[in-house]
């Protein structure tokens, strides 16, 4: 909202320059760049451990750039279709396209142009496999979870999840041009972490998602329903980071089983708090989560760059 001044010439300039300024935050803020960075995280990982070794800096960098790019361009194009619901959201509300900072269309275009360039740049700098794989990634999650998935089920996250994995598959396959069964094991390894992940956060959030109308499960389900279920998923994400042994050496295993362990008795102890009917804090498992993740990535960065004797 602009304020009535008598010099007409000074007052225009600084509006104009917070104008320009707020729209490259509110199309910034589209992106959701806290969750790339996450994102990023498992990819260098995934190059190392596809070279044994580390890979060339340019392909990195040219790996992580068309990365950002396809997560930026799906995380936008998200913003488009969930808008009203955004806004009903306390969580939420703030996204640009949820409080009208950046109009419906002018987001579809940014975000379909972010993925446009993200599969150009991919081809151009690593392989056409990377290409359609990021473009694969950036069709399922918007036309899959977020279109399909999303607000009809309590599964929406379970499946719709798997775009979350994508980007370990691409980073394999900019080293390696192809998709070998060790990136499918990560690429599971996330899937089977995404549900307890994100279903403490959705507990947090309950009643967002509730007023909202979106089914996440815990909005459906009884809290102790989805605490046996996170911890079914925690004991299913720490028997498949064991798949990955044949490919790695102590190092990676011994973090594997100390940290899965953990975890498990993190979810283990929310399910107990739950059925005892304690006014438990489901964000401890959320951001656990993330530094396990973040840890386990690390883990095998450090393996594959070390290059020990595997344990298998």
């Amino acid at each position: 909202m602009s304020t009535p001044v008598s010099h007409r010439g000074a007052a225009s300039t600084a509006p104009a320059k917070r104008g320009v300024v707020d729209t490259v935050r509110a199309y910034a803020a589209l992106t959701k760049a806290r969750i790339i960075e996450q994102l990023l995280v498992v990819t260098v990982p995934a190059m190392i451990l596809a070279e044994r070794a580390i890979p060339s800096v340019w392909l990195i960098l040219a790996t992580l750039v068309g990365g950002t790019m396809a997560a930026a361009s799906a995380h936008a194009l998200n913003c488009v279709v969930d808008a009203d619901i955004d806004a009903k959201m306390k969580r939420t509300a703030r996204r640009p396209t949820a409080r009208g900072e950046v109009p419906p269309r002018n987001a579809l275009v940014f975000g379909l142009a972010l993925g446009a360039l993200s599969a150009a740049w991919l081809w151009l700098t690593t392989n056409l496999l990377s290409a359609i794989l990021s473009v694969a990634a950036i069709a399922f999650y918007v036309l899959v979870y977020t279109l399909l998935l999303k607000r009809r089920t309590s599964q929406n996250i379970v499946w719709g999840g798997a775009a979350g994995c994508m980007p370990v598959v691409i980073g394999w396959s900019a080293v390696t041009g192809t998709v070998e069964w060790p990136a499918l094991v990560m690429f599971g390894v996330i899937f089977f972490w995404t549900p307890p992940h994100f279903w403490a956060l959705a507990m947090k959030y309950k009643d967002d998602y509730a007023a909202a109308e979106v089914p996440m499960l815990p909005v459906v389900a009884t809290p102790r329903q989805v605490s046996v279920r996170i911890v079914a998923y925690a004991w299913v994400m720490v028997a498949w980071t064991l798949l990955l042994a044949p490919v790695t050496s102590w190092i990676y295993v011994g973090f594997a089983l100390a940290g899965g362990l953990y975890f498990v008795v993190m979810a283990h102890r929310l399910h107990a708090g739950v059925k005892a009917g304690e006014n438990v804090s489901p964000m401890r498992l959320f951001h656990l989560s993330n530094i396990y993740l973040c840890g386990l990535f690390l883990a095998i960065a450090v393996d594959a760059a070390i290059g020990l004797p595997t344990v298998l």
